[in-house]
């Protein structure tokens, strides 16, 4: 889970989620599907628009796992409680522009099957270099990934591999 916005807010929703993910697991004996805990959240944030009393909470969450039988699966909440999936999303203040360059990347589903776990990263890195118009360090960036074949494991890559990455992208350009 990925959470941009106020601090106290990230701690606040990242709580709740933790408690969920346990609630379901006792409940149900197995982890709760990202589907799941972005629905929740959604809908605990769209509670909060209801009530005068309550304000929004000021974060937007994306909420990133692997299904058995769906795959990778990411999802972005609003905070008016809108939920929706992704194949790559972008959160913060050039969010329109990063989704716009993920979309040409990501143009039609037989193109985002046939992208490996490398070009997949670069596409990233290559959306932020673009969007934000500067050339990034490796040790500027921190990339996280989830994959399948890694037992479903998150990981935040090296320095060496965000900067091969880099490097990658440099020469491909």
């Amino acid at each position: 889970m990925l959470v941009t916005g106020m601090q106290a807010d990230a701690r606040a929703i990242v709580q709740t989620a933790r408690a969920e993910a346990a609630r379901w697991a006792h409940a149900y004996g197995y982890p709760a599907s990202a589907d799941h805990l972005a629905r929740f959240l959604a809908d605990r944030a769209q509670v909060y628009t209801q009530h005068a009393y309550m304000r929004p909470l000021g974060v937007i969450p994306l909420v990133a796992g692997i299904d058995e039988e769906l795959g990778p699966q990411l999802f972005k909440v609003d905070p008016a409680g809108h939920t929706a999936g992704y194949r790559g999303a972008g959160a913060g203040a050039k969010d329109m522009e990063v989704e716009a360059h993920l979309e040409k990347a990501f143009r039609t589903p037989a193109s985002s099957a046939a992208l490996s776990a490398d070009a997949t990263i670069q596409a990233a890195l290559g959306a932020l270099t673009t969007v934000l118009g500067e050339d990034f360090k490796a040790s500027e960036v921190e990339v996280g990934v989830v994959r399948g074949d890694e037992g479903r494991r998150f990981r935040v890559l090296s320095e060496a591999e965000v900067d091969a990455h880099l490097v990658a992208l440099a020469e491909r350009d």
